[in-house]
């Protein structure tokens, strides 16, 4: 039985870019770093960076939702650390008391992510 998800990989064009953009920007622990590949944690969750072995791994990735407490602050902090977003914080769905909220952006190799919060409003 799969009991929970251990590790999820993201293809990079240019590995120093993505490292100094995962680290500085988005916060994230660097666990260590090989010559093509580099290893975060992310509350539990490793998150690998790593150059494409084959060419058909350079495909874009699935887009990564970090949750976050409080959507509208951590996207001004985002944004004045140059982070570019394709959209502002806005809401995706709501169910019974629970708001589920969204802001789109890219990282430095083009792979789309999101911050998401869920915003009891009950």
């Amino acid at each position: 039985m799969i009991s929970k998800i251990g590790q999820v990989a993201v293809p990079v064009k240019d590995l120093e870019r993505a490292v100094t953009f995962y680290k500085e920007q988005l916060g994230l622990q660097l666990l260590f770093q090989t010559d093509n590949m580099a290893f975060y944690d992310c509350n539990g969750l490793r998150l690998l960076l790593s150059l494409p072995e084959k060419e058909d791994f350079a495909r874009a990735s699935s887009v990564l939702y970090f949750h976050v407490e409080h959507i509208q602050a951590t996207y001004k902090d985002f944004m004045a650390k140059g982070i570019v977003f394709t959209d502002e914080p806005h809401l995706v769905a709501k169910m019974g008391q629970t708001e589920t909220w969204m802001a789109f952006f890219e990282d430095t190799e083009g792979n789309t992510h999101a911050l998401m919060s869920e915003v009891n409003v009950g």
